[in-house]
């Protein structure tokens, strides 16, 4: 038996529980892993209040992705060994103590990561660079404004476009968010809640307004975003973490003459693999070269769950939060 938390009636964090559950069969082209760290992910959130668009049947273990040690191998897997140290992806299962993946969705943790880094790393990494190289094809010297830059998606935004040579304007809500955001490569900051972010971008682009806007809040940022891009311009629509879905207007839309792009990484990479093969190995040579390396804020004994959820559905998380099993 191995603990995993389990959702057995839709609701709040609180409503989940942590229980033994039996291990999983092996079957052909799977493996077993011993998990050290889960990451906690928005969309984890939205599936457990019934508000994502994957809807697993109930019971489920939330948890897209995690890190840890292979512990068994179905016998036709050669790729790899028991005993290496992978990050696993997957739609659900990640907060437990192992799960049971096919292979072909192991990747090697990064050389220098901890496990807790691993368990951050790539559904961040992989939103990013889906939403600003695949999507949007940022080009150097060009303008990109990120919304909620302190989050791990928004700072895993802020640093890749950086990397990717673009001047990158960091909104977000507390000076100490805005100073992560700096230091994950942000040319400059914006106080949404002091300033007119749109007036702000205006000004830091002598009135062209941002060429890519990369938003995972959703709301009312979305809406005024359209006032803040350029003309051209490509507006990124990665989530809507503020809550609320809202409606934009087409003609606002038709005046910038710009792109407004979705970006779904995780079915993206279901619907053409190589799309994320080639997202993951782009990540994977990042962080070799020591770039990419999630900011974490907290780590937290799997059975504290509900607090390590909450402290993204409050919005106090600065970085990534990850649960340690065994912790």
């Amino acid at each position: 038996m191995s603990l995993a938390v389990l959702c057995r009636a839709l609701g709040p964090p609180e409503r989940l529980s942590l229980e033994d559950v039996a291990p999983a069969p092996l079957a052909l082209g799977e493996a077993r892993v011993r998990l050290h760290a889960c990451g906690i992910n928005f969309p984890d959130i939205l599936t457990i209040l019934g508000k994502y668009q994957h809807k697993p049947d109930l019971p489920f273990t939330p948890g897209v992705e995690s890190a840890g040690t292979i512990v068994e191998l179905a016998p036709d897997v050669a790729a790899w060994r028991v005993g290496d140290r992978v990050v696993t992806r997957q739609r659900g299962g990640g907060y437990a103590e192992e799960i049971v993946l096919p292979a072909a969705q192991l990747v090697r943790l990064p050389p220098g990561f901890s496990f807790a880094e691993g368990a951050s790393f790539l559904v961040a990494g992989l939103t990013a660079y889906h939403a600003l190289v695949q999507r949007a094809a940022l080009c150097p010297g060009e303008s990109l404004l990120v919304h909620g830059a302190a989050g791990g998606v928004g700072l895993a935004a802020v640093e890749l476009g950086k990397l990717l040579g673009a001047r990158v304007i960091a909104a977000a809500s507390s000076a100490e968010k805005r100073a992560v955001a700096r230091a994950r490569g942000a040319d400059a900051v914006v106080d949404y809640t002091a300033e007119d972010f749109v007036a702000a971008v205006r000004d830091l682009t002598a009135g062209a307004g941002a060429d890519v806007i990369f938003d995972p809040v959703g709301g009312e940022v979305l809406v005024q975003s359209l006032s803040a891009i350029a003309w051209g311009g490509r507006l990124l629509v990665v989530g809507f973490a503020g809550g609320t879905i809202p409606a934009l207007a087409a003609n606002r839309i038709l005046l910038k003459s710009c792109a407004v792009l979705g970006v779904r990484a995780g079915e993206a990479a279901r619907r053409d693999p190589a799309v994320a093969n080639a997202a993951v190995a782009a990540l994977q040579a990042y962080a070799e070269r020591g770039h990419l390396r999630p900011h974490l804020c907290a780590s937290l004994p799997l059975a504290r769950y509900a607090e390590g959820m909450r402290l993204l559905m409050d919005r106090r998380a600065i970085g990534r939060v990850v649960l340690l099993p065994g912790g």
